[in-house]
């Protein structure tokens, strides 16, 4: 019912290579270059692609498990509540972003 298991491994395993490093290096204290400006909702960003991250085991472990029906109904139940929050958190950065000053380099004052 839930097919090879071997593609939910895999990806797992890409999703793991490729959404967790980053959230757990900016809740760390590390920002990327790219977002150096935007730093005022970067906590929201690593706790939004968690959630994400969060989505993918919540749908991925029970077909690995070969749950039934039911039990995987629920667990995508519960990953749409992953993906909502998700959005609220990425929206959430935005608005902070938005009403930050940007980070940008000082200029000296003349006089």
């Amino acid at each position: 019912m839930n097919g090879n298991p071997l593609y939910h491994w895999i990806v797992l395993a890409v999703s793991t290579a490729l959404m967790l490093p980053m959230p757990v290096a900016i809740l760390a204290g590390w920002t990327p270059p790219w977002m150096r400006k935007r730093q005022a909702g970067m906590r929201f960003r690593a706790y939004g692609i968690l959630c994400i991250y969060a989505l993918t085991l919540v749908n991925g472990i029970p077909r690995i498990a070969d749950a039934s029906f039911e039990t995987i109904m629920v667990c995508m139940y519960v990953g749409l509540g992953f993906t909502a929050a998700a959005a609220v958190l990425f929206l959430l950065s935005a608005r902070k972003d938005s009403g930050a000053r940007t980070a940008g380099p000082v200029e000296p004052r003349e006089g």
